[in-house]
């Protein structure tokens, strides 16, 4: 009679699977940070070499673990060339773009989904944060001291544009022209990334607003 094998998971197809749910528990619960790869391994019962073969980095796992349709990273290198200066209007015509396209619908059903289930919602909020904030903040070298407001003031505007034009669908917004539709929010992007902020600086510490750590989960 055949016995039945014990022990870690070979590769197989069913394997980058079990990796995928076991990144998808973790990165939610303890945060991109505090995720091991290793960690991960031994919750999907594979070896550490097999994440690595199927994913390479923990960066690229995560963007797989998101089903993200693409990689965040060409994204941010094309707003953040050239500086501070105009990442505004870059940011605003990249991001119109891209949810424009078919490739938005697949965000919207990310949106939906984040909005509807706390632990999803965790879990995108820790993609934004580690994935596509932090690295504009780096990018951007934005005051350390202002850079957590700077970028969630950024991605409230975003998030905005998203649920009036992509889900509610509010009219004139819905319709109007993508160049138009940047030119309305690139203003307020670009001084969220850069101008001044007023009184709001003088709390926009770590400690005051709790964003100190963008991979806290």
């Amino acid at each position: 009679m055949k016995r039945s094998r014990t022990g870690r998971r070979p590769g197989n197809p069913d394997t980058r699977e079990a990796i995928l749910a076991a990144a998808r528990e973790l990165f939610a619960e303890k945060g991109f940070d505090a995720a091991t790869m290793r960690a991960i391994a031994a919750a999907a019962e594979v070896d550490p070499a097999l994440v690595h073969h199927y994913f390479g980095t923990k960066e690229q796992l995560f963007i797989a673990a998101m089903q993200f349709p693409m990689d965040p990273r060409e994204l941010i290198e094309d707003v953040v060339a050239g500086g501070p200066e105009e990442a505004g209007v870059r940011l605003a015509r990249i991001f119109v773009t891209v949810w424009d396209s078919p490739i938005g619908t697949i965000g919207v059903s990310m949106f939906r989904s984040a909005m509807s289930n706390e632990w999803t919602m965790r879990l995108f909020r820790e993609f934004l944060a580690t994935q596509i904030l932090r690295r504009v903040q780096a990018e951007l070298k934005l005051d350390a001291a202002e850079a957590s407001l700077r970028a969630s003031l950024v991605a409230s505007q975003i998030g905005g544009l998203v649920m009036i034009r992509y889900i509610m669908k509010l009219e004139p917004l819905a319709s109007l022209p993508a160049d138009q539709v940047v030119a309305a929010v690139a203003p307020n992007l670009q001084r969220y990334l850069t101008g001044d902020l007023g009184s709001l600086t003088d709390s926009a510490t770590p400690e005051a607003t709790g964003a100190g750590d963008p991979g806290r989960g």
